[in-house]
């Protein structure tokens, strides 16, 4: 069955896609709704003057600020409606997601299968609301307290009003991208969350790319340094692609057993274990984690105390307090995302309740602390590629000015959400064929043993 299976998919070809109504329409749903989208990341915020802004931004970046617009897919440098994007849900869901690991009444919800999967998700759009609010309100007084050249303020009417009417604004638009991600991922392919961030960083990437090639007409690089750069990308996502389909595989095998009046021969199996089993996610809530202050830190500026001022100089971008802070921040979750999605305990249950072992680990317990033992000594690789494809960028924009959007953990998005989203489109291809083949099976009448 697994080789017909495997023959299916090397058969495939993009043709079989026409044939797929349902997987069709689930693809032009993700694109309707990128779309959307896109669309909303140009709706400017009332009250804002967009000249002055983008003065005051073109000012303060080349730090934080080009992260999050980064993640916003250039509605913060626009100041849009969609200006904070979905990071208040990410910030949401790392809180969310250490408060089940940590406080045991969460915990007891988590357990309770989907009934608490949906509890926790209504608790997360609740914080997520909570966060757009703070956000949104240090966003606001941020905008009226910042002055572009001349002494120009950014807002047309500062206030009260102001202030009201865009945190609505960017809440209502949080909340829209919020629910925009949950029905891609539930009536379309792939992760919402993940695709919004993809199509913010991807649809600004030509912008990065024409303003490598202007430094380089510039006289700023030489064209030798221009193709290095684009070498290293390359490289780095050769290396990217590599790593998220390395496995290291557990050998199991599964006895001689008894089915009806026939001895099913023994079988011999693995347990996959990915090399990179947090995915993307240790990145982005690290990123995260650093922006919720920084951005704080950042309209400050020179008005604020000494210790933002102090904060502000030493976790700038390129500076050892922020590099170490950035990495920890990324091993931490990459061993803690990991913990949550993969239970050692679980899959040694499984193996014993189906008669499945390891050679030479005794089933149960023992099997849970190999798999265990195996899984931190590949978390730790893990961690150290993921570490390393995000920090090695960092080092060379803050030595060598290179354009933000071709950092790390952009190309790490990037890469990591195109494998996953192919890999879900020719799983649902594999499945159509496959109940095209048992359709046809019925209608020629092949009985269970095979005859006529």
């Amino acid at each position: 069955m697994a080789s017909a299976v495997e023959q299916m998919a090397q058969n495939m070809n993009w043709g079989s896609v026409a044939k797929a109504t349902e997987l069709k329409q689930r693809i032009m749903f993700v694109l309707f709704a990128l779309i959307i989208y896109r669309i909303g990341t140009y709706i400017p915020i009332p009250g804002v003057d967009p000249t002055v802004w983008r003065e005051i931004f073109d000012q303060k970046s080349g730090g934080i600020l080009d992260m999050f617009n980064m993640f916003s897919g250039g509605a913060l440098s626009r100041m849009t409606i969609f200006a904070l994007n979905i990071m208040p849900y990410i910030s949401a869901s790392i809180i969310m997601q250490l408060g089940s690991a940590m406080v045991p009444q969460l915990e007891a919800i988590k357990k309770e299968g989907e009934l608490g999967r949906v509890k926790i998700n209504q608790y997360t759009r609740y914080l997520t609301v909570l966060l757009a609010a703070v956000q949104s309100y240090g966003l606001a007084v941020g905008l009226q307290a910042t002055q572009g050249a001349g002494g120009m303020s950014a807002v047309i009417n500062p206030g009260p009003f102001f202030v009201i009417s865009t945190m609505i604004t960017i809440i209502g638009g949080t909340i829209f991208i919020m629910w925009l991600g949950e029905q891609i991922t539930q009536r379309g392919i792939g992760n919402g969350i993940s695709l919004i961030i993809f199509a913010g960083i991807v649809a600004e990437l030509p912008r990065a790319v024409a303003g490598t090639l202007e430094l380089g007409r510039q006289g700023t690089f030489n064209a030798l340094e221009i193709i290095a750069l684009f070498a290293l990308v390359t490289g780095a996502i050769v290396l990217i692609v590599f790593m998220e389909r390395a496995q290291r595989r557990i050998p199991v095998q599964y006895p001689r057993r008894q089915m009806g009046n026939a001895m099913a021969a023994a079988q011999q199996s693995h347990l996959p274990l990915k090399i990179n089993t947090a995915g993307v996610i240790p990145p982005i809530f690290a990123s995260s984690l650093l922006l919720l202050p920084l951005t704080i830190v950042g309209f400050a500026g020179e008005g604020g105390s000494d210790f933002t001022a102090m904060v502000s100089r030493y976790l700038a971008h390129g500076q050892p307090l922020y590099m170490v802070a950035y990495g920890a921040l990324i091993a931490f979750f990459c061993f803690f995302y990991t913990a949550i999605v993969f239970n050692p305990k679980e899959n040694a249950d499984m193996l014993k309740k189906h008669g499945g072992f390891v050679p030479g680990i005794r089933p149960g317990e023992q099997t849970a602390i190999y798999i265990d033992f195996v899984l931190t000594r590949v978390t730790v690789i893990g961690a150290a590629y993921i570490t390393f494809v995000c920090l090695l960028p960092e080092i060379l924009i803050s030595q060598y000015n290179i354009p933000f959007y071709l950092g790390g953990t952009s190309l790490l998005i990037v890469v990591t959400v195109t494998m996953d989203t192919v890999a879900q489109v020719h799983s649902h291809l594999i499945a159509h064929q496959y109940e095209g083949l048992m359709k046809k099976t019925k209608l020629r009448g092949v009985s269970p043993r095979g005859q006529r």
